[in-house]
């Protein structure tokens, strides 16, 4: 696994959006708390473009992408925010020179189309929150404040909650992962993710109950959950449900779709659409260990 330069001082952080637009006010909380942090800011020439609900057409949003991951002065891209369109672009991206000088990519929900991709070339990168999510009231929440641990190469690890939905055990093995409904839909494609003796972190948000079960039914049926190490749950948050209830919460299902198998899972991970999103560092060897006390996700 490759794994990019930690950042130091006076280190360059470029911004992007891969997917929905946004506006200038909105990033520039992200801006001022960057700057405050050491670092040097870049913007991609096109962030503010709109084209429909994308920031630009794919053409632009491929070029800043494009420039950013060829470019060995910069040594972070963060992503402005998630939505849809990432996958509208990754097949249009040459990663031959950013493997040569590897940067962290970070951001989450639609971000995970990166995310997975970035683990088939073999490369780190980190599930994060993004500039939408950072404002003047959450500058120094937990959330930023984990990024920039995960950036500066910090120690992680994160205690949480216990569920009754758990199934005890440790275990050991590299954290891929991201939004289950991105998962899904990359199923068999070059970017989808090989999870073999791996621990995987889910999310989810503003899906129907039945959807869930549907993408755990197409996981499961993909061979995604047979042989997995563990498998940690983050947020499943403001589900839908029809007239006629499906009759599970959606951590209901998931913890369904396990049983048969003897892996621990942990759900309650603070990450994902939930006011906590605390940074993970997918391609690190983590240990999972799961009681009826608590959970703890601890970074090798």
């Amino acid at each position: 696994m490759i794994f990019p330069e930690y950042l130091s001082q006076n280190d360059t952080v470029a911004l992007v959006a891969p997917a929905r637009k946004i506006s200038y006010e909105e990033i520039l909380p992200t801006i001022e708390w960057l700057t405050k942090a050491g670092f040097k800011v870049e913007l991609g020439e096109n962030i503010l473009s709109e084209y429909h609900q994308f920031a630009g057409t794919d053409t632009q949003r491929c070029a800043d992408i494009q420039y950013f991951l060829d470019a060995p002065h910069i040594k972070a891209i963060l992503c402005a925010r998630g939505g849809y369109g990432s996958v509208r672009l990754i097949d249009r991206l040459d990663f031959s020179k950013f493997l040569q000088h590897p940067k962290w990519f970070c951001g989450y929900s639609d971000i995970t189309v990166f995310h997975t991709h970035l683990n088939r070339l073999a490369c780190a990168s980190i599930h994060s929150t993004m500039c939408i999510n950072i404002t003047a009231e959450t500058l120094n929440n937990e959330n930023s404040q984990s990024l920039l641990r995960a950036l500066r190469g910090e120690t992680l690890s994160y205690s949480f909650a216990p569920s009754e939905l758990n199934k005890t055990g440790c275990a050991t093995g590299e954290l891929v992962g991201g939004n289950l409904s991105i998962l899904y839909s990359l199923l068999a494609s070059p970017s989808d993710l090989i999870t073999d003796g791996k621990i995987l972190f889910i999310e989810d948000l503003d899906e129907y109950l039945y959807h869930i079960d549907r993408m755990m039914m197409a996981m499961k049926r993909a061979g995604k959950l047979a042989h997995l190490a563990g498998l940690v749950v983050g947020g499943m948050s403001q589900m839908n449900d029809n007239t006629i209830p499906y009759g599970k919460t959606a951590i209901e299902i998931v913890a369904e779709h396990c049983q048969e198998y003897k892996f621990p899972v942990a759900f309650n991970f603070p990450a994902g659409h939930i006011d906590q999103n605390m940074a993970l560092k997918l391609g690190s060897i983590v240990q999972l260990q799961v009681t009826t006390q608590n959970s703890q996700l601890i970074f090798k």
